[in-house]
């Protein structure tokens, strides 16, 4: 199956703590079906003191998100879906609201 969302997306987060709230995709986990977003779904991390990390204490992290609980983000700035079709001999991804295609 395609990837409807890669690296670079502006998504929307769709559901969980930070509904609503928007970031770039950093990272992709198409096996996991899990996305990592910039800035959300921050968790907290104990961590014990390390010869790497000789302080250790709490650590704040992203964790990723569930790829049904994000939506990339058309032009006008809202949630949509993404769709495929052939322009020329290039498969291209386009917004299912505006049906302008989504470069990335």
């Amino acid at each position: 199956m395609a990837a409807k969302i890669r690296k670079g997306d502006r998504v929307v987060v769709l559901a969980g703590k930070d509904k609503g709230r928007q970031g770039a995709v950093t990272k992709v986990f198409p096996k996991e079906a899990r996305v990592l977003v910039e800035g959300l779904n921050i968790v907290q991390r104990h961590t014990r003191a390390s010869q790497g990390d000789p302080q250790g204490g709490i650590k704040n992290k992203e964790a990723p998100l569930h790829v049904s609980n994000v939506a990339i983000v058309d032009s006008k700035g809202k949630a949509t879906r993404v769709g495929f079709r052939v322009e020329g001999d290039k498969k291209v991804r386009f917004a299912k609201t505006t049906g302008e295609v989504i470069h990335g």
